[in-house]
């Protein structure tokens, strides 16, 4: 475990989305770093996708959305 420096803005950031996201600070930023890499590394990939693949490794499935 180690110390990562971020600019003050985007702590706010981060502070203010794990708030909303019901995550610790941590926790949210260590969410948008794996994400971020995920993409990186899977550029055709968009975000849901990535989630979806990231939930089905976890062996919990994205509940489907209700027929309107």
């Amino acid at each position: 475990m180690g110390i990562v420096k971020i600019d003050d803005e985007l702590h706010e950031a981060i502070r203010r989305a794990s708030t909303v996201m019901c995550r610790s600070i941590n926790a949210q930023a260590e969410f948008w770093m794996k994400i971020g890499m995920l993409a990186e590394a899977n550029p055709a990939l968009s975000f849901t996708d990535i989630v979806r693949m990231q939930l089905e490794l976890a062996q919990a499935p994205m509940p489907e959305a209700a027929a309107a």
